[in-house]
């Protein structure tokens, strides 16, 4: 990994960045667009691309082919995603909401609208998804990433910026998505969704350590 003041340095956190939007997508309702990426192989080429920029060791052991797995027709993983993620006759079995596994409430949804507020961000009125809804919270360190390469390339200080993608994947994505994760394997799931979570639970715990020293070595 590249020390922090190095040229490679903004790409290795652009790459970041773009691995988190990457994953928004990923888990975002399978829409034709989003079918033909993922048959098509746009979306595991890409993530195995970036995820191999921020950390050559986590494209390794992964199931590209399920990455790429549709299933027997084109609405096998729409319907899925429904039945996974969206509804069910007692709610989602796997909600994509971090409220639904523990976490602290209105206390948690708190606390992400402060970090978005802090940023200067707010939910637009016609999004549907909530504050602690994972395709929000994957945007959200999206833009921290970005905000971060766009620092380090001019030559500033992104102390506080380490800091925030740190305390932000602990409190609130890498409390909640590995019990998603568990959830999800008891929930008998396409590879395709199966694989991508515990995809994205390797990414958030690499980050968790990587940033973690980061901050031990701030001043």
């Amino acid at each position: 990994m590249n020390a922090v003041g190095t040229p490679a340095y903004p790409a290795a956190v652009a790459s970041r960045s773009l691995v988190y939007a990457a994953f928004a997508a990923a888990f975002a309702y399978p829409d034709r667009e989003g079918m033909e990426a993922i048959r098509s192989g746009v979306l595991a080429g890409a993530l195995r691309q970036l995820l191999g920029a921020v950390d050559p060791e986590l494209p390794e052991g992964v199931d590209w082919a399920a990455l790429q797995d549709c299933g027997a027709d084109d609405e096998f993983l729409p319907v899925e995603f429904t039945r996974l993620f969206a509804a069910g006759e007692n709610g989602p079995c796997c909600p994509l909401e971090g409220r639904c596994y523990g976490s602290a409430g209105m206390e948690a949804t708190e606390d992400l609208v402060r970090f978005y507020d802090f940023f200067g961000l707010s939910l637009s009125e016609g999004q549907r998804e909530e504050p602690d809804h994972l395709l929000t919270e994957l945007e959200f360190l999206h833009y921290l990433a970005y905000q971060e390469a766009a620092l380090a390339t001019a030559g500033e200080s992104t102390e506080g910026l380490i800091r925030a993608q740190r305390d932000f994947i602990t409190r609130h994505p890498g409390k909640w998505v590995p019990l998603l994760c568990s959830r999800l394997s008891l929930a008998q799931p396409p590879r395709f969704f199966s694989e991508l979570a515990n995809l994205l639970l390797r990414l958030l715990q690499i980050e968790v350590a990587r940033l973690d020293r980061e901050v031990s070595a701030l001043p």
